[in-house]
C-alpha cells in the first residue's frame, strides 16, 4: 500500500477541520495556513471530500468548510479511499478484485488478497478521533 501525497493531506485537513469543529465553517485559507499546504492543492482534495459527503460547504463571506459528522464517525479508511485510486498492496487488486490476466495461475493471490482485507479492516479500525 502506498498512501500518496493526496492522501496524506487529505488526513491533515480532516485533523484540522475536527481539531476547530466548534469553529463553524472553516475557510481554505484558513487550514491552508494552519496545515502549510497550497491552495491549489488544498481545493482540488476538499472537492473530493465534499463530493464523498465527508465534508460540508458554505460559500460567501463566513462560508468555509467543516465535518459533517462528529470525529469518532469518520473512518480513516473512509478518507482515504474518497482520495485514492487503490489501497491495495498491488497494482493487480482493486477494490478487493483481481484485476490480472494470470490470476488463475498466480500461487501469491491469496496472500496479496488476504494483506489487503489486513489493510483495509486495519484503516476501518482508526478513526479521526482516534488521531486526535
Amino acid at each position: 500500500m502506498n498512501v500518496t501525497s493526496k492522501g496524506r493531506y487529505a488526513l491533515r485537513i480532516m485533523i484540522d477541520l475536527a481539531q476547530h469543529r466548534d469553529d463553524g465553517f472553516i475557510s481554505l485559507k484558513t487550514v491552508s495556513e494552519r496545515t502549510e499546504l497550497s491552495m491549489k492543492y488544498l481545493e482540488m482534495i476538499v472537492g473530493s471530500l465534499k463530493k464523498a459527503e465527508l465534508v460540508l460547504s458554505s460559500r460567501g463571506k463566513e462560508g468555509g468548510y467543516k465535518l459533517n459528522r462528529t470525529p469518532a464517525e469518520y473512518g480513516v479508511g473512509d478518507i482515504l479511499r474518497c482520495i485514492e485510486d487503490n489501497l491495495s498492496p498491488v497494482s493487480c487488486i482493486k477494490s478487493g478484485s483481481v484485476c490480472c490476466e494470470r490470476a488463475a495461475e498466480c500461487m501469491t493471490v491469496p496472500m496479496w488478497m488476504e494483506l489487503d482485507d489486513i489493510i483495509n479492516a486495519y484503516v476501518d479500525t482508526v478513526s479521526l478521533e482516534d488521531l486526535l
